[in-house]
């Protein structure tokens, strides 16, 4: 697909080195709460649909593998978000609780500013997977004023 010329790079203004050095640390950071805010969330919805989530589902809901889960969940575990045992359902704990339902709310505005916007259903789902991740506070209570509107 082809830019028109007036989008090309080439036109942009350049930005300065701080701009761009604060952009790159806030990706980071997205990037590094990134599975653990994936995995609160889908924690929360096998809890909602299932009564309990375990690592099988988990693997299957991210598509990963159960050794990549048991993994992910000892540190997540670690830093408070939840409590599991061997081969036993895994539950949030509060502080897990909180984090899902902002993750799930973030997820909602991205979808349906999508979807206002022309979007797909289905792709404006497949898209906010990546967009909520990287969303500022501020752009978000923007998305969600304009959804207001």
């Amino acid at each position: 697909m082809s830019l028109p010329k007036t989008a090309r790079v080439a036109s942009r203004p350049v930005r300065s080195a701080p701009l761009q050095a604060a952009s790159l640390r806030q990706t980071r950071r997205a990037h590094a709460t990134e599975t653990a805010e994936d995995y609160v969330e889908a924690i929360a919805d096998l809890t909602l649909a299932m009564g309990e989530a375990r690592v099988v589902d988990l693997a299957h809901r991210l598509g990963v593998t159960h050794v990549t889960v048991n993994h992910t969940l000892a540190r997540l575990q670690r830093a408070g978000y939840l409590s599991a045992l061997p081969y036993r359902a895994i539950f949030l704990t509060p502080h897990g609780q909180r984090l899902a339902k902002i993750c799930q709310q973030r997820h909602e505005i991205v979808v349906a500013f999508l979807q206002a916007l022309g979007v797909p259903p289905k792709i404006a789902e497949r898209d906010a997977e990546g967009i909520e991740h990287h969303v500022s506070p501020r752009t978000l209570a923007a998305f969600a004023r304009h959804l207001a509107q």
